[in-house]
């Protein structure tokens, strides 16, 4: 995890195994920021939407408990989004470096269409 000391507080940039570490152990609650289209097609199961072009960082649920990890296709709506947060009163967030592409990189599953018949399918790069 690399750690960035913004002017309004603490952003940290998880990589995807750290997420994924972390997320199997119920220890975050991971926010995907892409756009309900993207969210529909392929999306890391159990991660909640939370559309940026949508996104009210007064809404987010309470760090108290787990902590917020935001997530996006690169890494770029996430850190923006995060930084938002910062910005409206939160002094620790993170993201997740990489994006959901970074995810399924390192080879984490995540539920994609099967484009043969449209339906859900589990999928996971393979070497």
């Amino acid at each position: 995890m690399d750690i960035e000391q913004t002017e309004n507080g603490t952003l940290e940039h998880w990589t995807p195994a750290e997420v994924a570490a972390a997320f199997a152990e119920d220890k975050i609650v991971l926010i995907d920021v892409r756009t309900p289209q993207e969210f529909g097609l392929e999306r890391i199961n159990g991660a909640l939407l939370a559309p940026m072009q949508a996104f009210e960082p007064n809404h987010m649920p309470d760090q108290s408990k787990k902590q917020i990890v935001f997530h996006c296709g690169s890494g770029v709506r996430s850190a923006r989004v995060a930084k938002l947060c910062l910005a409206h009163g939160e002094d620790r967030i993170a993201h997740m470096a990489g994006g959901f592409a970074g995810w399924k990189e390192d080879g984490q599953a995540y539920m994609g269409t099967d484009m043969a018949t449209g339906a859900p399918k589990e999928m996971r790069k393979t070497s």
